[in-house]
């Protein structure tokens, strides 16, 4: 098959806004799926992905409609995961942009639009969820335009198709007032307004963009092959980001069709596939024939805005869960993850148990980390803190946009929240049904722990999107810090319900009757903003006096059960989240009072 007749094109969106719903319609639609095969968002294998409702990893996939090869890849909708979608757009001649028929263009849709005008690539509109009440598909395309003229859009990408569809119901149509039959429409559209893959003459030559592992072949790279032919068992040299060279072969050539990855004789320029047999190969590297070793420019990604110290678990419970514990077995792991993982960054600390790692966001390190303790590690996890840069002399933080769908009777205390989080109002507009939509402007370290604020003061009914806006100057002061203070533990044992009874009226707790603790460890937040000294182990007191009536029924309030984002959004500068394969606590870096008086002496003369 030759390279006029491939097409490689990047479905790209806001989170939620249907891409992976839409790419199973289309695998139906031209069969590439096995009998019997069900269900919903098929390429979200991953069980943080359908657990999350989210694609975290891109995936590429492919089909054969009307004698042409179709390549399709899902990228990452939430702003945390945007280095995935930069990687994949170096594979992809035209983008599928799709966009909510009822929210229109959200803050995702604008940081992968901007990638991918910046590539000189053509976007294909799909307004979809063309199903869902309310749809306003003529206001969604004007609100498109205007974004691509926002970014700076050349006439070529503004001359956009448009294809209205329903990857539920996998209809398509032109016609915004009429209901498809199938997809046809919108595969007619892709492949007409798609070109054919850009190759260049010569010799062999690949770019690795993306990375699967597999127990029996080990790592596998995933890139398209951007000149000359590859051939299975044939010898290649391998150059990294830095220009090393290294001799490598490549034992087998896997192209994609629907699910599956279907063995190949060769690939030919143009084609996405997957490499097996490249030893210790990582996202970037340029695999070149051996007699015209020419790298690639590496593949540019943002930097990392969101940082914490990963170190090795301490607390009294350590290793009781747990099977990796080590600041060895620690810093292998965080290497590994680094070598597909191309937006994360991990650096060394002056102690040798402590590594810092950076992300895109607070979601982008909670996988990860999740990740790690599903595997049987055990860590502790220090608070988020924004990565400073300095810019022309000025010292600069991170800044997002911040978009807001909320009732309007909550407007009030959330725009007051906002002000308190020196947010800044860039537009507001009334939704209909008594909803409006907020636009801010907003540092980074101002979004710890909003959502949780959130949906206290909208009654759960607030959504929170943002995406990452750029670096301007850092502001002086605390932006987001927690208003109230740490119930802490004075003794280890197990809490009683007696002293959890008497406890419940200072704060909200962490922890019900019969649960561990240890001295140190944060049972509770204090209704109060400093920290307060408790003891869960004290038990009433008895006597041989018999009462006349029924002792007084203990009633506790369910405890407030931690979740990973929830506490890594309330962890404080002097704690640290304790994070095993069963448990998730929050403890103080100094177990002992006595100690953390001494830091807090400390920290206040420096």
């Amino acid at each position: 098959m030759s390279e006029q007749e491939i097409r490689n094109v990047a479905l790209v969106a806001h989170v939620d806004h249907g891409k992976t719903t839409l790419v199973d319609a289309i695998l139906r639609h031209c069969g590439a799926l096995g009998r019997g095969v069900e269900g919903e968002r098929l390429l979200d294998r991953d069980a943080q992905e359908r657990e999350r409702g989210i694609t975290i990893l891109a995936k590429a996939t492919g089909v054969r409609w009307r004698g042409r090869r179709i390549h399709l890849v899902d990228t990452p909708g939430h702003a945390d995961f945007g280095g995935e979608v930069e990687r994949v757009l170096s594979m992809v001649d035209a983008v599928l942009l799709l966009v909510d028929a009822v929210e229109g263009p959200m803050p995702q849709t604008r940081f992968v639009t901007r990638k991918a005008l910046a590539r000189g690539l053509a976007p294909i509109v799909v307004v979809n969820k063309m199903d869902r009440a309310g749809a306003r598909p003529a206001a969604v395309v004007d609100a498109v335009f205007d974004l691509l003229c926002e970014l700076g859009a050349s006439e070529a990408q503004l001359d956009f198709p448009v294809v209205y569809c329903s990857g539920v119901e996998g209809w398509a149509s032109l016609d915004p007032d009429r209901r498809g039959a199938d997809l046809e429409p919108l595969l007619e559209t892709l492949v007409a307004h798609t070109p054919p893959p850009r190759t260049g003459e010569g010799p062999f030559r690949m770019q690795v963009s993306l990375l699967d592992y597999s127990s029996y072949v080990g790592v596998i790279g995933i890139g398209r092959v951007e000149r000359g032919r590859l051939r299975r068992n044939r010898p290649v040299v391998a150059v990294d980001r830095e220009g090393r060279r290294r001799e490598a072969r490549v034992l087998e050539i896997h192209g994609f069709e629907g699910l599956e990855r279907v063995p190949r004789e060769e690939a030919v320029a143009g084609d996405i596939v997957a490499v097996v047999g490249v030893e210790e190969v990582a996202v970037s590297d340029t695999l070149c024939d051996p007699g015209a070793v020419e790298p690639l420019p590496p593949l540019a990604v943002d930097e990392p805005t969101v940082a914490v110290h990963f170190e090795v678990n301490t607390s009294p419970f350590a290793g009781r869960d747990g099977r990796y514990l080590t600041s060895r077995q620690l810093r292998e792991r965080l290497e590994r993850e680094a070598l597909h993982n191309v937006a994360l960054r991990v650096e060394p600390t002056a102690h040798p148990d402590r590594f810092r790692v950076a992300g895109r966001g607070e979601l982008h390190l909670a996988v990860l980390i999740e990740n790690m303790r599903r595997e049987g590690y055990e860590l502790a996890v220090s608070r988020p803190e924004v990565v400073l840069r300095e810019i022309d002399g000025v010292l600069c933080e991170p800044w997002e946009r911040l978009v807001l769908d909320l009732p309007a009777a909550g407007q009030g205390a959330v725009m007051e929240e906002l002000g308190r989080r020196r947010g800044e109002l860039v537009d507001m507009r009334p939704e209909g049904a008594g909803r409006v939509r907020l636009e801010y402007r907003i540092p980074t370290r101002g979004l710890f722990g909003l959502r949780t604020e959130l949906l206290t003061l909208t009654a759960g009914e607030g959504i929170l999107h943002a995406v990452f806006d750029g670096y301007g100057p850092r502001l002086p002061g605390e932006v987001a810090r927690r208003p109230r203070g740490a119930m802490i533990a004075n003794a280890t044992g197990k809490a009683l319900a007696y002293a959890l009874f008497n406890l419940q009226e200072r704060g909200r707790l962490f922890i019900g009757p019969g649960e561990a603790v240890y001295e140190g460890m944060v049972i509770g937040l204090h209704s109060r903003p400093g920290d307060l000294v408790v003891n869960p182990l004290r038990a009433k007191k008895l006597t041989n006096i018999r009462a006349a009536a029924n002792d007084e029924n203990i009633l506790l309030t369910p405890p407030l059960r931690l979740t990973l984002e929830r506490a890594l959004e309330l962890v404080g500068d002097d704690e640290l989240v304790e994070v095993t394969p069963a448990a998730i606590r929050l403890r103080k870096r100094h177990l002992d009072e006595a100690e953390r008086r001494r830091a807090g002496r400390r920290s206040a003369a420096g």
